[in-house]
């Protein structure tokens, strides 16, 4: 690999460390992770299966779940195998393209999430404030129209963000990047040039997705929640309310953490970076554990339907 006065000129390949200041303990880390990449793998997969098989969960509620549930799928399979390499086999390794790959199906996947996440949100308003139109409102062509919309959405704004710097930056000050996977901000801080576009671009996808998200999804559920207390009888206020409440918890958990970690990428200069990239890794492997399980817990027709899975026959 060429250098120029100290600078490497076109890295063909980049180096992951883990976890910086840690990497004496990743393979007892990798634990943990590796125990919650298995129950996500098998939580979502069966999800998948159960809203699948069962016609009677083939409504906008949990078809929803199942994208949301395959986009949780994706992710996990995304970024967890090149993780446990890392820590486990010293694999640490990767080709630029590959990194510039994983950066883009990595950021997409969390793009989708959000996106499903704000349709759950507008499902849940349909089915409290509309109850009588949910199913003229939500039908099968407005289902598979809102699924695609988010998809595009995602696959088309997350895609310049490996372009403009596989186009624009040449010249990195080094090839080894402070982080288990490919993240954009990380592989754009070790760049050797102006990057104040790129950084710009990154601040826009996130006010622009993330932002717009939960500004929707806050008024979806401020109309939600002024429905609901206007019932007259209280059993139906707290069986309405209770529709929602994973969705909440959901909600909550995936936003607290994306913002949290954004802020402490780009400010938190005096955070320890053992401690925002450890954070950075339960910000993207702990919604796909987390959600088929709230989900599971608080859904009646997935908790029969999981028993009915593993319920012999006769």
């Amino acid at each position: 690999m060429p250098f120029i006065n100290g600078t490497c000129f076109k890295p063909s390949v980049f180096t992951l460390i883990g976890i910086p200041g840690l990497e004496s303990v990743q393979h007892w880390i990798g634990i943990p992770f590796f125990i919650s990449f298995i129950l996500a793998t098998f939580g979502n997969g069966l999800l998948i299966t159960i809203i699948r098989t069962e016609h009677s969960l083939h409504e906008p509620m949990y078809i929803f779940l199942a994208v949301l549930a395959a986009t949780d799928l994706g992710l996990t399979l995304c970024i967890t195998p090149k993780m446990l390499a890392i820590f486990w086999l010293q694999s640490r390794e990767i080709h630029f393209d590959s990194c510039l790959i994983q950066m883009y199906f990595t950021h997409t996947f969390q793009c989708m999430e959000s996106g499903i996440l704000l349709a759950m949100a507008f499902d849940r308003y349909v089915a409290i404030c509309e109850p009588l139109r949910h199913s003229s409102i939500l039908t099968k062509r407005v289902l598979i129209s809102i699924i695609m919309v988010v998809t595009i959405r995602a696959s088309v704004i997350i895609i310049m963000c490996p372009l403009l710097i596989k186009l624009r930056l040449k010249h990195f000050r080094t090839t080894v990047i402070s982080h288990s996977y490919c993240e954009h901000m990380a592989v754009v801080k070790v760049a050797a040039e102006n990057v104040r576009v790129n950084k710009a671009y990154g601040l826009f996808v996130a006010f622009s997705v993330l932002g717009f998200d939960v500004i929707f999804i806050f008024l979806s559920y401020a109309f939600i929640f002024q429905a609901v207390f206007k019932l007259p009888q209280k059993e139906a206020r707290f069986k309405a309310f209770n529709t929602c409440t994973a969705h909440i918890f959901v909600f909550l958990q995936f936003y607290i953490l994306t913002f949290f970690t954004s802020f402490i990428h780009r400010f938190g200069f005096n955070v320890a970076p053992s401690v925002h990239i450890l954070l950075s890794n339960l910000y993207l492997l702990v919604p796909p554990l987390l959600n088929p399980i709230v989900y599971g817990v608080k859904t009646k027709q997935i908790r029969e339907g999981v028993i009915k899975m593993f319920t012999p026959k006769g």
